[in-house]
């Protein structure tokens, strides 16, 4: 029996990150040719694009640690301190035990989703209103009811959806600043001012007045105020930026496939399948940093100690390894794991509110509403960001009663 001895990684000299902001799937195809875990100088970190190194860094924290530090410690600096995302067991299980009941299906069913359709109405007329020459989805629907409902799940009394809009857009810049932009972290600075502010109020409030919110939970779990504050900060950031993205990832998806988009409006039992394809092929989060403990080798290539890596699950959902035809979008598509809300203990903690809001409420009720709805060919369209991607820009139509 032979076997093969670990190799150094493989660098990619080529890699231009200015491109990969407009798409980034061509660079994840030729990262994958070299191997599963690629050095990027241009990025100052190892890159994981196979669906295997993916899932194998997110099995072991002893050695793939979610602490980065450096370059890789951008959501602390965004944020203002390291979240749970960041902390490895036992201190993420900790500050992630207050908010896990509010995030179980029954519950968020039974909560939330009486709000998530009133919500949707809200901006649905909104959107009615704008009219088929004119309405963006994005704009119009997408982004604003993503910001309401984040508003009413972290129980954030007297901020507005424009300024959870405005927070999460600052915060989401922050965390993908890999080349250090100064004004992208002054916009940081200002949205940590602003809701340390509305949390000076409303930390003492809900531990005198608990309720069912987020903030309510956390400010009442025995965690420390500055734990308080970063995961709050961490769910406006994550909390928005992924269910709005998967509304006009969605509709952008059907309105290109037109046979599946009748399937499942002739079977509406297959929305769950519609969000997971949707998830797995256009991944709104593409990529997280990990960081390792000590000398390691991974899926054959050896790696240091104190290597940051990049965990491209955008990448790894559409590794041909694992996914048959995995650059097609099909509903049909055998049920298989994805990465697109990442895995292991550090699994998206909001991955059933976002399936239920948008899956089973926002998209469907929109098809519900607005006969023919489809991206609009008259008017761009404009997609960022590789790291955090989505349609910035969606113009949609619909035939007009």
């Amino acid at each position: 029996m032979t076997t093969t001895s670990p190799s150094p990684a493989a660098t990619a000299d080529w890699v231009d990150p200015a491109a990969m902001l407009r798409d980034p799937h061509e660079t994840y195809d030729r990262l994958r040719e070299l191997g599963p875990v690629v050095w990027v100088p241009a990025l100052n970190r190892y890159l994981a694009t196979t669906f295997e190194a993916c899932r194998a860094i997110e099995a072991d924290q002893e050695t793939y640690s979610a602490s980065v530090t450096g370059s890789g410690a951008t959501m602390a600096r965004a944020l203002g301190a390291q979240p749970m995302l960041r902390k490895d067991d036992p201190e993420h299980a900790t500050e992630r035990a207050p908010v896990n009941p509010a995030m179980r299906p029954k519950r968020i069913r039974e909560a939330w989703v009486p709000l998530f359709r009133c919500n949707a109405e809200t901006y649905l007329d909104a959107l009615i209103e704008r009219g088929p020459g004119d309405a963006d989805l994005n704009r119009d629907y997408a982004a604003p009811l993503a910001a309401h409902n984040l508003v009413d799940m972290l129980g954030l009394r007297g901020a507005s959806p424009e300024d959870m809009r405005r927070w999460s857009h600052a915060f989401i810049a922050g965390i993908g600043n890999l080349h250090d932009d100064p004004e992208i972290w002054a916009r940081c600075d200002a949205a940590q001012h602003e809701v340390n502010g509305l949390l000076d109020e409303l930390v003492p409030y809900y531990r005198r007045n608990p309720d069912g919110s987020m903030t309510s939970a956390w400010s009442n779990g025995g965690l420390s105020d500055a734990a308080v504050r970063a995961n709050v900060k961490l769910t406006i950031s994550g909390g928005m930026n992924e269910p709005q993205h998967m509304i006009t990832n969605i509709v952008w998806a059907l309105s290109r496939h037109p046979e599946q988009c009748e399937r499942v409006l002739a079977n509406p039992s297959t929305w769950s399948a519609v969000f997971d394809e949707a998830v797995r092929w256009l991944s709104p989060i593409g990529m997280y940093p990990r960081e390792t403990t000590r000398a390691t080798v991974l899926q054959g290539v050896e790696l240091p100690a104190g290597a940051t890596l990049g965990v491209v699950v955008g990448a790894g959902n559409r590794d041909p390894a694992v996914f048959e035809r995995p650059h097609d979008f099909d509903i049909a598509r055998p049920k298989q794991p994805h990465l697109g809300f990442g895995s292991g203990v550090h699994l998206c903690a909001g991955h059933w509110a976002a399936r239920i809001s948008i899956g089973e409420v926002a998209v469907p009720l929109l098809y519900d509403r607005l006969p023919g709805l489809c991206t609009d060919p008259n008017r761009e369209e404009q997609w960022y960001g590789w790291v955090f991607r989505g349609l910035t820009t969606l113009p949609v139509t619909w035939a007009a009663s």
